[in-house]
């Protein structure tokens, strides 16, 4: 069985997914995402927490992908993985909530469900090494 929340996390995956690709505006994505999704009024917080957070955070977020994936540049990252890592970055910098490892094996298990073969291990590898680095020191800036 899906966990609520781990529905609400593929909801935001697929409203960022849609902003990505199309271009399409915020709050028309999280209004689609959220009804095709039918989650509880606070999923449906989390989900606008999340989507509304990492639009306004996705330079830092991205510094950290391209800090821990160096050897992908950003725009050759597939659009999922990439997202996906935001979520789980985000929710581990700003949200704070739900423990690490939680929070990377649903990263992961995002991968599994909507990523390529490789994304679960990929994801996985760069969370691991944020969290080493990042979460672990108490350090929260990119630089060091």
């Amino acid at each position: 069985m899906v966990s609520s929340r781990r529905k609400a996390r593929g909801a935001a995956l697929q409203a960022l997914y849609e902003i990505d690709i199309s271009g399409h505006g915020r709050d028309e994505v999280i209004a689609g995402a959220l009804g095709a999704a039918q989650l509880s009024f606070e999923n449906e917080g989390f989900v606008k927490k999340l989507v509304d957070g990492i639009l306004d955070k996705k330079g830092e977020l991205d510094g950290y992908i391209s800090r821990f994936a160096p050897a992908w540049p950003l725009a050759q990252l597939a659009v999922i993985d990439r997202n996906v890592l935001r979520i789980a970055m985000y929710e581990l910098l700003y949200i704070g909530q739900t423990p690490v490892k939680v929070v990377i094996n649903e990263a992961v298990e995002l991968a599994k469900s909507f990523g390529s073969e490789n994304s679960p291990k990929f994801v996985n590898g760069v969370l691991s090494s944020f969290n080493s680095s990042i979460l672990d020191s108490g350090q929260t800036s990119l630089e060091g």
